[in-house]
């Protein structure tokens, strides 16, 4: 016995020299620090954050955009050259040029837009000593006219944007009940390795009781040495079985630490009892309920959405392509000797602007596609076999998960069926062990007869504690793949 104590000591010394913290941890609070400090809730978070700020982008795309420009300032020297029809003259040429402008756009859900564009600028050539400054107003719109019978390029992006927004809400949730899954195994087994050392510890026990009195017994000769030679081989295995117990739930319990976030150097002592819900689960209404919220269907119901898109896209590109452009604007300008003042200079500008008529242009474009040899034909129809290759996929996981669901309700079942058959298992080999030690002590049966009893009790715990488990873990299974809590018959969201 001194041998374990020691043993579980220096099992466990390296946890003392470190600064930790003490864990008190049911179920429950293992799942809430999970969902705070675990690694893959913390990555998912991320990629949540993404596609929200990517949804604020596509939203904020249709709103008024304002960009100040400045020039500020642009200095060239260089050597130029002007052209006659007999000669080439070169001279230094020295230009300075600064301004700025005022940009307003406004995007318009049909994909065109209004915008705004006012500056003011000036040009300084010092090679000829002038100055040019000018000011400039244009109002203009433009309207890619296939965007309202073909593609539109700003509404599908906001729609992909959405559905992918979408999509990583419902990935963060369910990444919640993988969360809750995986902790929940981890910790039952966990709880399973440390019932295990208990059970261990107490097969030792009785197995040194049972020792105890095989010695007595050959020192009165009631036994013969072999079978107290035999005692003392069993007792050493079950005390080999509690030290191999430890190490098992040493290498569980920093499992289990590290996949909540918490320090390995932390110490942790699990809170339980080994009740459970009587849960009787109706397989058509989990069949429903992960049909309905299954991110997978989802995910593909996204696809075929995108895909349908793409398709449009495509076929837009083998259409009359049109476009129109309108713009009206003022323009003023004048030239000056360089000695002038820059306000002086730009007043007979805007005089200019004021009395120049205004400015004013219409687009109107058109392309008409020809031939392209049935290029464009063939990528629509590839976008169209994708599309159906995802309604396909849609429709197989559909069926497999169905077919899982209701595999998982009849096992869950059957499990709450074989716990309570085993919890009177384990009262029964109770009893029997208690009667056959007693029958040993007063020399009715040998040795083998008590080994063979305990072996029995050992396995009714064991198999009591596997059953228990199971049943727990199915549980939490099928909570992730119906987002619905059937203790609490709640939805989850």
């Amino acid at each position: 016995m001194r041998k374990i104590i020691l043993f579980s000591i220096l099992l466990f010394i390296p946890f003392t020299f470190a600064t930790s913290e003490t864990y008190v941890l049911d179920l429950e609070k293992s799942i809430e620090i999970a969902k705070e400090k675990s690694y893959n809730m913390l990555n998912l978070v991320q990629d949540f954050k993404i596609a929200e700020n990517n949804l604020k982008s596509a939203t904020s795309n249709l709103k008024t955009h304002i960009s100040l420009n400045f020039i500020a300032p642009d200095y060239k020297k260089s050597v130029e050259d002007f052209s006659t029809d007999t000669s080439i003259t070169y001279y230094s040429s020295q230009r300075l040029n600064y301004g700025g402008n005022v940009v307003i756009n406004q995007p318009l859900p049909t994909d065109g837009n209004i915008y705004i564009k006012s500056g003011i600028s000036n040009t300084d050539y010092y090679s000829i000593s002038k100055r040019t400054p000018s000011l400039y107003t244009t109002l203009g719109f433009e309207q890619p006219l296939t965007a309202l019978y073909g593609y539109n390029e700003v509404k599908s992006d906001l729609k992909i944007a959405k559905l992918n927004y979408e999509s990583s809400k419902k990935g963060l949730k369910r990444e919640e009940l993988n969360i809750v899954y995986l902790v929940s195994n981890s910790f039952y087994s966990l709880l399973s390795s440390q019932k295990k050392t208990e059970i261990a510890r107490l097969d030792l026990e009785r197995q040194t009781e049972a020792n105890d009195i095989s010695q007595n017994k050959y020192k009165s000769g009631l036994i013969k040495e072999v079978d107290a030679l035999q005692m003392e081989v069993d007792l050493a295995e079950a005390q080999n079985n509690y030290e191999l117990s430890l190490i098992n739930q040493s290498s569980d319990l920093n499992e289990f630490k590290q996949l909540i976030g918490i320090n390995l150097n932390d110490s942790v002592s699990l809170s339980t009892e080994f009740n459970y819900d009587i849960v009787i689960v109706d397989p058509e209404k989990a069949v429903q309920l992960a049909l309905e919220n299954r991110l997978e269907i989802r995910e593909q119901e996204i696809a075929i959405e995108q895909s349908k898109m793409n398709v449009k896209k495509q076929k837009s590109v083998g259409m009359v392509q049109s476009s129109l452009n309108l713009s009206l604007g003022k323009y003023g300008t004048s030239t000056q000797s360089i000695n002038t003042t820059l306000q002086s200079s730009i007043d007979n500008s805007y005089t200019d602007f004021i009395n120049r008529d205004p400015d004013y242009s219409i687009g109107f474009t058109v392309s008409v596609p020809i031939l392209d040899f049935g290029e464009n034909r063939a990528k629509v129809q590839s976008a169209e076999a994708r599309l159906e290759k995802n309604v396909l996929e849609k429709d197989q996981i559909q069926r497999n998960i169905e077919r899982e669901v209701r595999n998982l309700v009849a096992d869950l079942n059957s499990s709450l069926k074989r716990l309570q058959l085993l919890e009177k298992s384990v009262v029964i080999a109770e009893k029997s062990f208690d009667i056959t030690r007693q029958r040993y002590a007063d020399g009715d049966i040998d040795s083998q007869s008590l080994a063979l009893e305990r072996n029995r009790l050992n396995t009714a715990y064991t198999s009591h504690l596997s059953a228990y488990i199971k049943y727990q873990l199915l549980l939490a299974d099928i909570m992730r793949k119906t987002f619905y809590d059937f203790r609490k018959n709640e939805l989850l969201k």
